[in-house]
């Protein structure tokens, strides 16, 4: 099985080798170990993976993605895991509530859902001033940590590991941006069955 990943520690980070390791690395190759398979991870353009999943150069998107609001894009399984999507903020920022985001810049990632949240206009998203979509999550809280952002939307295990990682001293917002379910997401024209598999399994090793 060849698994489409896009660095985002702790779930999947590049080792100076070049191997992927990561916690959705370790449930990747458990879960397709007890359904017979040798699971393969490789990285690419991460703006084309719904293209590269339907031509069959990867077999699924394993990303920590959001199931939610996404349901008829894709095959899913799961949720594996829950995940809060959240808004942080330096440390010495003013920021305390995402209504004080009007008129401030953000920085997310392509494809992302808190990219697809902001650009929604809906009655709660306030009036920012710019927002940047990065292909590369990593480079957003770069940006936050240089000041070149006000913000960034993103899960929150993966700004506190970056926090970690860096020292970097972020504040997160009380409110989460919304809570949401992690799936694995299969081509809709597939017909393997791998996505119903990969949920039960999922229901074996919880």
């Amino acid at each position: 099985i060849t698994v489409g990943m896009n660095t985002l520690p702790p779930y999947a980070d590049m080792a100076n080798n070049g191997v992927i390791t990561g916690l959705d690395v370790d449930i990747a190759e458990e879960a397709f170990r007890r359904m017979g398979y040798r699971a393969e991870f490789t990285t690419s353009d991460w703006e084309q993976k719904t293209k590269l999943v339907d031509n069959g150069e990867i077999d699924c998107i394993w990303d920590c993605s959001s199931m939610d609001g996404r349901e008829n894009d894709y095959q899913w399984a799961g949720p594996y895991l829950v995940s809060h999507q959240v808004i942080a903020v330096s440390a010495q920022s003013s920021i305390e509530r995402m209504s004080d985001l009007a008129g401030k810049t953000i920085a997310v990632q392509a494809t992302g859902k808190p990219e697809a949240i902001f650009l929604s206009g809906g009655e709660n998203v306030p009036a920012f001033r710019n927002i940047i979509s990065l292909a590369d999550r990593g480079v957003q809280y770069a940006l936050l940590d240089c000041g070149y952002v006000d913000a960034v939307a993103a899960h929150e295990m993966a700004i506190l590991q970056y926090m970690e990682d860096y020292g970097a001293e972020f504040r997160i917002l009380d409110k989460p941006l919304r809570g949401t379910g992690i799936g694995v997401a299969f081509s809709n024209n597939g017909n393997r069955g791998l996505a119903q598999r990969l949920t039960e399994t999922f229901a074996q090793m919880l």
